[in-house]
């Protein structure tokens, strides 16, 4: 830094002031003072732009640097620097060595060309940085000749870096598009102009031309049947400033016609001018092949129609009921094999509903067996409007149906799908005139896991009708030791999840999530366990179907959440600052009117809190009362996070109405990344769906370090698996996070910066 002038007059060497003082050593400590003032100005501001300062007083052998010039080479401030050219010159790149002593002389005879120039110099730590040099003559003698320059360096090794990525890019962009015959153009849409590249020139046969075209060069060439259909797309994805691809056809300039697929995107220079950009090719023989092809697959369609039409109607014939159209017994023994074979490998449960219609008997006799078929037809209808569309049903013979349901629901449920059949079936029917009345006796039988025998539980299911019709029709009854069982364990089960409430057994365990790119972390989720007085640490799957039937979940939800706000706080209190604690809620308690006003009183923060629901509820038809809960919930600073997401009933239109701040892709869709080239398509395309929407995306399920050098390959955004951290309860979270032992397997060995500002990936 060079000296500092004034215009303020001399200082007065003689006068006093009204109070006696010397005038002139008042002026001269103002001024001093003054100039002090403006000095550090000047260094904090050289401080903070990362110049390092030199000065070379030549006439008195004076050389001075800054700190900033010594830390830019690793150097400490008090470190001693020898100023000699031919000692200083060893540590510049032995290519740059020429070219610096000559920009030194050319500086010291005040040439203006070379008052800046760059090369590279040896780091104190060994590896070599760019520097850009800036310095001028400030003092000169007598002569002429200089005998002061003063300057500044800086840092410049993360520019040259960037210079050299974007060369060596531009480099393999002109290889693919050589490679590819891609060409391209990009017009001027303010000046009506077009340039083309050589390659552009050459597709369509106008090769040796002038590079840049008039506007309307293009639409000249392209074929009459497909100008205006294409200029009119290039107008409006223009208006509407947005991307977009399409298929024409031209003629070159040698008239041959050819096939021309394009990608064209418009943007605004850094002058403020509207331009397009985009890239053509020719698809020519790609076409002709795909036309041929599909001419070769509609033919071929046609044909494989008619006979799997035929097929199908010998097949529906052969497997139906011909009075209700119904599955008849041979169908049924079928899905019998079926569905027990799916039990047998998965453990899902079965249960059969074996339907034998009461008074039809009598029906039939009175009335003639064209009232019977009318109400065989009718319970029919019943049967298939009132199961579930993956249930299936089946007339056996007579007045007897069956129906099959992969029961992943509680016994109660299909308490009720029976309760609400027989219901249906008692409603009077007009059949010409009359008032006809029958009734329904059901059989039920379950079973699950590799013992199932269908035949077996067919038969229980027949003698449970049997049970029920004995009691008094018009009922349905359970069969088998099992199911019996169930019913006593799930009543034991759901009396003990009332007494769990009551001690307090519910707490939360918690599973951190980690930054896809930093492995740095962003979160922790929350997860319900019961702490059972024999039976230890339960997870949701062993108690949540029973919760859901004693309608608690709610009130585990609370519990969960109050309990991880206290956690939050005790990690605070102890230096710990995870960003976000993610909780689950049910659908239920969204339709709580009082969701608000408790969460109010729990007095959370803005950003502390997101909510995690299951993908699974549907919120497409969401009631009034939840979707004003969601909007409130927002307004309280709480996030809204989709779990489990790519298995359940999420939809785009559940995405745009819920405006989520983040998807949880479901782990079982993270598991094969590694093996499945189509499965890392998919799940790219969910985080490619979700950044466009401008949610961002965590994976769940992550086991392995493969699993997450993929996902961060893919840009997601958030990591959540055993391959970070497995579940653990509030007291061990704060030595896991000072341990970093993550980060010991993951090859990034530095401490995590968590806080309560960092973005959640």
């Amino acid at each position: 830094m060079g000296p500092i002038w004034t215009n303020k007059p001399p200082l007065p060497t003689n006068g006093t002031e009204e109070n006696g003082e010397p005038q002139g050593l008042m002026r001269l400590a103002i001024t001093l003072s003054d100039m002090a003032e403006r000095e550090s100005r000047w260094n904090y501001a050289l401080v903070g732009s990362g110049l390092g300062v030199w000065d070379h007083n030549l006439s008195l052998g004076n050389f001075y640097y800054s700190d900033t010039w010594k830390a830019i080479r690793g150097m400490r401030p008090g470190d001693e620097v020898n100023g000699n050219l031919d000692v200083w010159i060893l540590n510049v790149h032995p290519d740059d060595r020429d070219l610096v002593r000559n920009a030194i002389e050319r500086q010291a005879a005040g040439d203006p060309e070379f008052a800046v120039f760059e090369y590279r110099e040896r780091h104190k730590d060994g590896h070599w940085i760019w520097i850009e040099c800036r310095g001028a003559c400030v003092e000169w003698d007598e002569t002429g000749k200089t005998t002061r320059i003063v300057g500044t360096d800086i840092d410049i090794t993360d520019r040259k870096e960037a210079e050299e990525k974007l060369a060596d890019l531009s480099r393999r962009l002109d290889l693919a598009l050589d490679i590819s015959r891609i060409g391209v153009f990009e017009a001027d849409l303010d000046g009506e102009q077009v340039e083309w590249d050589e390659r552009l020139l050459a597709i369509y046969g106008v090769e040796g031309t002038e590079k840049v075209k008039q506007g309307d060069f293009w639409e000249r060439l392209l074929h009459p049947e497909d100008r205006e259909r294409s200029t009119q797309r290039v107008r409006d994805h223009i208006e509407e400033n947005s991307a977009f691809s399409q298929e024409f056809r031209i003629l070159r300039g040698d008239r041959v016609e050819r096939v021309i697929r394009a990608r064209s995107a418009p943007f605004v220079d850094s002058r403020g001018r509207r331009k397009l950009i985009g890239a053509n090719w020719d698809v020519t023989d790609e076409v002709a092949l795909r036309n041929e092809l599909q001419r070769a697959k509609t033919l071929a369609e046609a044909r494989n129609a008619q006979l799997e039409t035929a097929k199908e109607q010998i097949e529906h014939i052969a497997l139906h009921d011909h009075l209700t159209g119904l599955p008849n017994r041979r169908y049924l023994d079928r899905m019998l094999e079926l569905k027990s074979a799916e039990c047998q490998v998965d453990g899902s449960m079965l249960a059969i509903l074996h339907i034998d219609l009461d008074r039809f008997k009598q029906i039939n006799d009175t009335l003639g067996h064209r009232a019977g078929d009318a109400m065989l037809r009718h319970a029919a209808q019943v049967l298939t409007t009132g199961v579930r569309s993956e249930d299936f049903v089946a007339r056996i013979g007579g007045d007897e149906f069956v129906v099959l349901c992969a029961a992943d629901t509680s016994l109660k449920k299909i308490s009720n799908l029976a309760g609400r059949i027989i219901r249906d079936l008692r409603k009077p029917i007009k059949y010409e005139g009359h008032d006809c009345r029958f009734g329904a006796s059901i059989g039920i039988a379950c079973g699950s896991g590799p013992d199932v025998d269908a035949k077996q539980l067919l038969l229980n299911a027949d003698i449970a009708l049997y049970r029920a019709k004995g009691s008094g029709r018009n009922r349905h009854e359970f069969f088998s030791l099992d199911a019996h069982r169930q019913i006593i364990t799930a009543k034991k089960l759901s009396d003990e999840i009332l007494l769990g409430l009551e001690r307090n057994e519910f707490i939360p365990y918690y599973q951190l999530q980690f930054c896809a790119h930093s492995h740095d972390i962003i979160g922790v989720e929350t997860l319900a366990r019961w702490h059972h007085p024999q039976r230890g640490i339960l997870t949701p799957d062993k108690f949540l179907k029973f919760a859901e039937d004693l309608d608690v979940v709610s009130t585990i939800d609370s519990i969960i959440l109050e309990k991880a706000l206290e956690d939050h706080g005790g990690w605070l209190d102890e230096g710990v600052q995870i960003p976000k604690v993610s909780v689950n809620v049910s659908y239920r308690r969204l339709a709580d009117p009082s969701l608000i006003k408790k969460l109010r009183a729990l007095k959370i923060e803005p950003g502390q809190i997101s909510f995690e629901l299951l993908e699974s509820i549907s919120f497409d038809d969401a009631a009034d009362e939840v979707v004003e809960n969601l909007n409130q919930l927002r307004k309280l600073g709480i996030d809204i996070e989709v779990d489990d997401f790519g298995t359940g009933h999420a939809s785009i239109v559940s995405l745009l109405k819920l405006s989520p701040s983040r998807l949880k892709i479901d782990r079982e869709l993270i598991n094969k990344l590694p093996q499945s080239a189509e499965q890392r398509k998919l799940v790219g395309s969910i985080i490619e769906i979700g950044h466009s929407l401008d949610i961002k995306v965590t994976a769940e399920g992550v086991e392995t370090m493969e699993h997450a050098r993929i996902l961060a390959a893919l840009d997601c955004d958030g990591l959540q698996g055993y391959a970070f951290a497995r579940p653990m309860p509030p007291q061990k979270i704060s030595a896991f996070v000072r341990a970093q032992s993550w980060r010991h397997q993951d090859g990034i060995d530095r401490p995590t910066r968590v806080s309560r500002a960092q973005p959640a990936g």
